[in-house]
């Protein structure tokens, strides 16, 4: 019968129509970052039995409106030059809170910071994780909405513990040249202002060298410009094999105080520590027949530094580096894995939202939990194939041109059915 042609070519017709906008919009995002493509899924509609025989003459009225299924496959990482840019390799998306407070998914990592500090999305939705509270982030804690330091100051950390790796010429003559050593080590006080502390030995024969430590005397309120003001004196003591029996590690620690800074600041209390490790330690300083010479210096103090920059790394992690080279973690992105990602509801700017359908989305720290990587300095490249967006519309075009020849020939043999009434 030409009318169910007519039914079955035009629901055809609608079906490819379909089937071409979703082509179209996958070539559309071929450039989007984090884009999945989508397929058709075509169904037919039940049939009609013609006939006394029950199916023996089966009859379809069409297909029906195809089913599209967003293909949550890996997309192609690609390095950028955004220090804020993320991609996840493998499963998992990145949390977004919109202006209303929903919660949405993506997987476009292409992050800004706005001038309040808050890390969002390129559409400026924002990026859920867990900041930094009291120089701690807790990342088993609710996540939130992450701040960022932006142009902050980070406070100075008066030294309190310094150590100097070295070695002390055990061939050097009792009142030489080589017999005396002298070594500079800078340590900060409350305010961020860096003080020099000069760490003079000198020979005394029989494996012993003594020791003075001493700051210039502008530094202090009581001191003579030019004129170093010792702070303390002792003795070390070394072994025939020239290893540091006094002090032994018992007496590891050296106080060092110095009082009355002229900037200010609290009092010096510094402590420098001539043995490494905790559990069995072992001296810093040897006495062999080498040129006296420093391998190694450490303080634990810092001045104060501006932020240089923020950047996301690997693993998520947000970090502000200051300009004293140091970098602290502020902040870590967080990462939702969902059991059926099929089912997400794409609402536009790269963000899905969960359905009715949806299995509740696991959040935590990527890398966990089936949750995939973070990684720092890339973006994941849209999955559309261009290749296969082609030939797949070439398919349709075929069916489209197909089924309206369908409708013309239907439309033919009604005229040619209404002829024979006349």
């Amino acid at each position: 019968m030409p009318f169910t042609s007519f039914s079955s070519a035009l629901s055809a017709l609608n079906a490819n129509t379909t089937a071409i906008d979703v082509v179209g919009n996958n070539l559309a995002n071929l450039s989007t970052t984090g884009f999945k493509a989508s397929t058709c899924s075509f169904q037919d509609l039940v049939t009609q039995s013609l006939g006394a025989g029950l199916g023996e003459t089966q009859v379809g009225f069409g297909t029906g409106v195809p089913l599209t299924t967003r293909q949550f496959t890996q997309g192609a990482l690609q390095a950028t030059s955004g220090v804020l840019d993320a991609a996840i390799q493998g499963d998992g998306f990145f949390v977004l809170q919109d202006s209303t407070g929903a919660q949405l998914f993506s997987r476009a990592g292409n992050f800004q910071v706005d001038a309040e500090g808050h890390l969002l999305s390129a559409t400026g939705d924002a990026v859920q994780g867990w900041t930094q509270i009291n120089g701690q982030v807790d990342t088993n804690g609710p996540v939130g909405a992450i701040t960022v330091p932006v142009g902050t100051l980070q406070p100075p950390r008066a030294t309190s513990t310094f150590s100097v790796d070295m070695n002390l010429n055990a061939a050097a003559a009792v009142g030489s040249t080589d017999g005396t050593f002298s070594y500079p080590v800078e340590v900060d006080d409350s305010l961020g202002t860096s003080h020099v502390l000069t760490l003079t030995f000198t020979d005394a024969g029989g494996g012993a060298w003594n020791y003075s430590v001493s700051i210039p005397g502008e530094d202090l309120t009581g001191g003579t410009a030019g004129t170093p003001t010792v702070l303390t004196t002792g003795t070390l003591t070394f072994d025939s094999s020239g290893n540091l029996t006094a002090p032994d590690a018992t007496g590891r620690l050296i106080n060092i105080p110095a009082t009355g800074l002229v900037d200010g600041a609290a009092d010096l209390n510094v402590n420098w520590d001539l043995y490494n490790g905790s559990a069995n330690p072992a001296p810093r300083l040897t006495q062999f027949a080498q040129i006296s010479a420093v391998s190694a210096s450490t303080q634990d103090g810092q001045p104060a530094a501006q932020l240089v920059r923020v950047g996301l790394a690997n693993g998520g992690q947000i970090l502000a580096q200051y300009s004293n080279g140091q970098q602290t973690v502020v902040a870590q992105v967080a990462m939702a894995g969902i059991r059926n990602p099929e089912s997400l509801i794409a609402v536009g700017n790269n963000n899905y939202e969960a359905s009715s359908l949806t299995a509740s989305p696991a959040i935590g720290v990527p890398d966990t939990g089936g949750r995939g990587k973070i990684m720092g300095g890339q973006l994941e490249a849209s999955t559309v194939d261009i290749a296969t967006e082609f030939t797949s519309m070439i398919v349709y075009q075929r069916g489209y041109e197909a089924n309206a020849k369908v409708v013309n020939t239907a439309d033919q043999l009604s005229q040619d059915t209404i002829n024979l009434i006349r």
